[in-house]
């Protein structure tokens, strides 16, 4: 019988590994997709970058001197280094990475609300130099945390992915399974940042869960998610290798518009074991980034026997708009 010896959730926004002089850049992404009146409230519903900017609360400017973000961008940086540092000492021999694939993977021709891949390995195609070339700055100089600088392979436990499609179908979940990966497409941010910058080992195999949480209308609610979780956890724990797992959530917290209140319920029911408060969040403010959270909400699941700590919650506001990410780190031990 296989055994989750350690569960981490990690932020993974472009944000944390660009360096702050950097974040303006970011903001100005921010106004161009408030420009088009796509930058989701606090109230669930989408809006323009002059709605969102009346509506911050006082003292926005105190947030954005460079000093506050120098603070903010150290701590990210020491609670990545201590996730890091636990992954290494937990010495999984598999990790179950849940997380969302943003037209990585999938495509018009396809976007599933779940798939595992049974595959041996899936293959990280980092951007050419045109892609590059036409990237936003930020978006450039943070590339390193989630792309090598050639075509990276990452092995893939195919047995266990295979058996946790298997027992989600039995426990009524409608899941793909694919074992070849598309042509000309790359694994996705979500799946590559926990070796980049966690330091998940090269030899270490993955099995990659992933979410749906950008695309409407199959997008799994969050009460679907934590019961995919506990599915997952089953699912180890039946698997007759006797392995050693880990569980690691990519993403989130909210972004573009920081929730802070709604950061900290997901956190707090995370700590406190709270399972009705993480099923009970709201389809309407899980969209846009805030969807990643979902991410969080299966980790809870498959993870709820084991004690969580979080590390930090580190409230990134890069613009007047209160736009930015909340980076959150956690584990569970």
């Amino acid at each position: 019988m296989a055994d989750i010896v350690l569960g981490i959730a990690s932020s993974h926004t472009p944000q944390l590994s660009s360096g702050v002089d950097m974040w303006p850049d970011h903001a100005d992404r921010d106004r161009r997709v408030g420009g088009q009146s796509r930058l989701l409230g606090k109230d669930g519903a989408y809006h323009g970058w002059d709605e969102i900017l009346a509506a911050v609360r006082p003292g926005m400017d105190l947030e954005l001197d460079p000093g506050v973000w120098e603070a903010k961008y150290r701590r990210c940086q020491d609670a990545i280094a201590g996730l890091s540092e636990r992954l290494t000492k937990a010495e999984p021999d598999v990790a179950i990475v849940i997380g969302d694939d943003q037209r990585e993977l999938f495509l018009d021709d396809g976007i599933p609300a779940l798939a595992c891949f049974a595959g041996d390995e899936l293959v990280d195609f980092p951007p050419d130099g045109a892609a590059l070339a036409g990237m936003p700055r930020g978006i450039r100089a943070a590339s390193w945390a989630v792309h090598a600088d050639h075509p990276e392979r990452h092995p893939v436990s195919a047995d266990l992915s295979r058996h946790i499609a298997e027992q989600l179908v039995g426990a009524d979940f409608d899941i793909m399974l694919f074992t070849e990966q598309p042509a000309g497409r790359t694994l996705g941010h979500a799946f590559t940042f926990p070796r980049y910058r966690l330091g998940l080992p090269a030899t270490t195999p993955i099995v990659p869960l992933f979410v749906n949480t950008y695309y409407q209308p199959n997008v799994p609610s969050a009460a679907r998610c934590y019961g995919l979780g506990q599915v997952v956890r089953d699912a180890v724990e039946s698997w007759a290798e006797g392995a050693r797992v880990a569980v690691i959530a990519s993403g989130g917290l909210t972004h573009f518009v920081i929730d802070e209140d709604l950061d900290r319920r997901v956190l707090s029911g995370i700590t406190d074991r709270d399972a009705d408060r993480l099923r009970s969040l709201s389809r309407a403010q899980l969209r846009s980034g805030n969807s990643e959270i979902l991410n969080w909400v299966a980790a809870a699941g498959a993870l709820d026997g084991l004690a969580a700590t979080a590390i930090d919650y580190v409230p990134g506001y890069r613009s007047p708009a209160g736009t930015g990410t909340g980076m959150a780190f956690a584990y569970w031990e």
